[in-house]
């Protein structure tokens, strides 16, 4: 049977309940209605113009609302329920239209059920954007046609009726989605798993599982492509199936990817033999945490893509938005934006890829993550720590509780804005100066998002005017 057969006979006449209406389950919505679904839409908005245009497109699909504090009162006698990312799997509501026999699923999952190609998929607590687009980008060198989606890019399931045997799908998955998944991929990735969401998670160990499910319900042949510098994705390699391989930049490996200390050039090795890629001065990106990510996704597409397209892509990509993205020189300073540097290693990596110390604004959100780790780094890397949100008091308690303090050595500042922060930190800034963005917390306190946010920075870095002349 056809995949989009299969998903009719799935959803013709059955009950469907969305939790809410967000970019993946808008195109979703109108598949379901289109295949003959009963579709009830569960969101916290309070009325049906709160949709602003939106609100047409469920008048016309005939979409049953159940909105405001008791949206999950539409979860009572559904089949299927679709779950968003950012709903949490266990909550209680939830489990109890499960027991009474509703299948709780999602885009991505209905997704992987129903895909007629390969799917290769990426997860871990950093690095996940970069890895996912850079292996999408070489299997486009190679000529493949390529679907890209999960956790970055369009929904997948609306484009199922245009996926071939032939296709390959490249596929981000976030530990909120991987937490119910029971499919993996044929070629599963992870990066790297270090303290994150624990604000969502019951705890550490629920992470660390949620991530597993990536590699748990592979089927050989399958590959499952493992960070080793890790200590946890190192323990992963139990649950592998099938072929294992590591990417590493500091140790040689015999299979996997690797960053050859004696001439600095990224490497595979395979059955005893070691294929030379591309020199790490010839790769675009910045920061040896992006070698990584380049080595993560060789040993993804080794023998799916030629070397010479992994060579392409490794020698031209220069990066992802708002991952250490330059924003501008003004007045001799140069500014970047790293906003999707929502926990403490992700502003680590964007530290370290820096040769000299910088003005860096951090805080934001509090995920509940520990920041003694940071502090060192900071007291290396940094002259001047610009803080904001509520993580801001908790960053500076860390610096301040670090060995090697120097208050004389580091001012830290305090901002009560983004327009604010950027101020101070122009204010500190001499030419030559570096300032980033890269708070080591999530946005949710003033952004809806980490791209919000980063755009919201990028504007107003824009709007800086030359010191020394006035807007016209």
């Amino acid at each position: 049977m056809l995949p989009m057969d299969q998903l009719k006979a799935m959803v013709a006449g059955k009950k469907v309940a969305f939790i809410g209406a967000g970019v993946s389950h808008k195109p979703c919505i109108t598949m379901f209605a289109e295949l003959g679904a009963q579709i009830t839409l569960c969101d916290q908005k309070k009325s049906l113009e709160e949709f602003g245009d939106y609100a047409d497109t469920l008048r016309r699909l005939h979409v049953r609302l159940s909105l405001g504090e008791n949206y999950t009162d539409g979860f009572v006698g559904q089949d299927i329920i679709m779950r968003t990312p950012g709903y949490e799997y266990f909550r209680p509501e939830l489990q109890a239209a499960r027991m009474a026999g509703a299948m709780v699923t999602s885009e991505v999952e209905l997704f992987f059920e129903l895909c007629p190609c390969e799917i290769v998929a990426v997860t871990g607590s950093d690095g996940k954007t970069t890895t996912t687009t850079l292996i999408a980008k070489m299997f486009e060198a190679a000529g493949r046609r390529v679907f890209l989606g999960g956790n970055i890019g369009a929904a997948l399931l609306p484009q199922l009726p245009e996926v071939t045997e032939k296709d390959v799908a490249v596929v981000e998955l976030s530990s909120f989605q991987l937490i119910s998944m029971r499919r993996s991929p044929k070629v599963a990735v992870v990066t790297n798993v270090t303290p994150n969401h624990l604000d969502h998670h019951k705890d550490m160990q629920e992470y660390i599982d949620a991530k597993r499910n990536i590699l748990l319900w592979q089927t050989p042949p399958c590959r499952a492509v493992l960070g080793y510098e890790n200590d946890i994705t190192r323990g992963m390699a139990s649950d592998c199936k099938g072929e294992q391989v590591w990417f590493t930049r500091l140790h040689d490996t015999d299979r996997g990817a690797f960053l050859r200390s004696e001439d600095d050039t990224l490497c595979y090795a395979e059955n005893g033999t070691v294929t030379p890629i591309l020199p790490r001065a010839e790769v675009k990106l910045r920061g040896l945490h992006n070698v990584e990510n380049l080595l993560a996704a060789i040993a993804a597409v080794w023998g799916r893509v030629p070397v010479e397209a992994m060579r392409q892509v490794g020698s031209t990509f220069t990066g992802v938005e708002h991952r250490i993205e330059p924003v501008r020189v003004l007045d001799g300073v140069t500014y970047y934006n790293d906003s999707i540097a929502s926990s403490p290693t992700r502003t680590i990596a964007g530290l370290r890829s820096f040769d000299r110390k910088i003005i860096l604004i951090a805080g934001g959100y509090d995920k509940k993550i520990p920041y003694e780790p940071l502090a060192p780094e900071i007291i290396a890397h940094v002259k001047t720590l610009v803080l904001m949100g509520a993580t801001g008091p908790r960053i500076e308690k860390a610096v301040r509780e670090c060995p090697g303090f120097d208050p004389q050595a580091l001012p830290i500042l305090h901002a009560d804005s983004m327009q604010h922060a950027v101020e101070l930190a122009r204010s500190a800034a001499q030419p030559g100066d570096v300032i980033s963005l890269s708070p080591a917390s999530a946005s949710f306190d003033l952004y809806p998002n980490f791209e919000v946010r980063g755009r919201d920075y990028k504007r107003i870095v824009m709007s800086l005017q030359p010191k020394g002349e006035s807007a016209q």
